[in-house]
């Protein structure tokens, strides 16, 4: 098969790329390199069955070339990172939004499926545990910038959905929970690589606010395989899926144990959200994926365990180093 990853030059993207091409498939990517490395790609640069392009996908006459070209679309592109977030509110919505209309636009002319990379953060401030699909959504004020990447994601939903019943452009909308993996960048709030990096040069260890919240981590891995498999399920169509682990550790106990798999001096220090990112920022204090659904669909069931995680980061980073 043909696929086109929005993206592609990101952290999962270039886990996917690698997957595909694996599998035999062949594999378009467009990235605009604002949170991708074209080091993630280097490895696959000249391979017969790849090829990529470095521009953005509000390009419209570039983006309809590359779908046309593709049997599946997986978007990926999006605006990334809790501190991006915070800091760049206007960048988040527009690409979000404008980047996923673009791509259903062009996806409804050929009718070419289009799997929806969306998060977890879409469960915004919800207490019931654990978060499933059909849940209701419970985003925090307006005034918070922080919660406007969870309503441009949450958007993206409604237009993807939009577009299935409307124009019948195959859709499947994925929330992803918390992946991590080698080759992401802490350069935007991501905790595992920037508590490994931390560690691995001796730096303090800065936890964000009391580091009793706690999440869910999913190796890149389990997601990618998840990923595909649901392009492969027909009757996934249409519908909404959890993917992530179950498995849950508070940052406070993430940041031990990161710093017992590097035997790290680093000190662990408590850093108030106030400094870290705004005044009044608010945080979900738990997020827990019900994988039921996903679990009936395609048989998933992650198998990297918290430890496999952290000691993949720490190889990757360290082989960096």
């Amino acid at each position: 098969m043909r696929f086109l990853i929005t993206g592609g030059a990101g952290f999962i993207g270039s886990h996917l790329t690698e997957a595909l091409l694996r599998r035999g498939d062949e594999v378009f990517i467009i990235d605009d390199l604002s949170t991708g490395a074209m080091d993630n790609i280097a490895s696959f640069r000249g391979h017969p069955r790849f090829d990529y392009v470095i521009d953005t996908i509000t390009n419209r006459p570039l983006l309809a070339e590359w779908v046309d070209r593709a049997d599946v679309v997986f978007h990926l592109a999006a605006a990334v990172g809790v501190r991006l977030i915070v800091e760049s509110p206007v960048h988040t919505i527009q690409t979000n939004v404008g980047g996923t209309e673009a791509v259903l636009r062009q996806a409804a002319k050929k009718s070419k499926k289009v799997v929806l990379a969306s998060t977890s953060e879409v469960y915004g401030k919800a207490e019931k545990m654990p978060f499933a699909e059909g849940d209701d959504l419970v985003l925090g004020p307006t005034v918070k910038s922080r919660w406007s990447y969870a309503c441009s994601k949450a958007i993206d939903e409604f237009l993807a959905l939009a577009y299935y019943k409307e124009k019948g452009v195959p859709v499947v909308i994925t929330r992803l929970f918390n992946t991590v993996g080698p080759r992401q960048t802490g350069r935007y709030g991501m905790v595992v690589p920037t508590f490994v990096r931390q560690a691995l040069r001796g730096e303090p260890i800065t936890v964000y606010g009391d580091g009793r919240q706690s999440r869910c981590f999913c190796h890149v891995a389990d997601v990618v395989e998840a990923l595909i498999k649901l392009v492969e399920f027909e009757a996934a169509t249409g519908q909404v899926y959890n993917i992530g682990s179950q498995e849950e550790i508070s940052i406070r106990d993430l940041a031990g144990l990161v710093k017992e798999m590097t035997g790290s001096p680093s000190e662990i220090v408590l850093v108030p959200y106030d400094e870290a990112y705004e005044e009044g920022f608010e945080d979900m204090p738990r997020r827990i994926p019900d994988l039921t659904k996903i679990r009936s669909a395609i048989g998933y069931r992650p198998e990297y365990t918290i430890r496999d995680i952290v000691r993949s980061v720490v190889d990757y980073e360290r082989g960096r180093l």
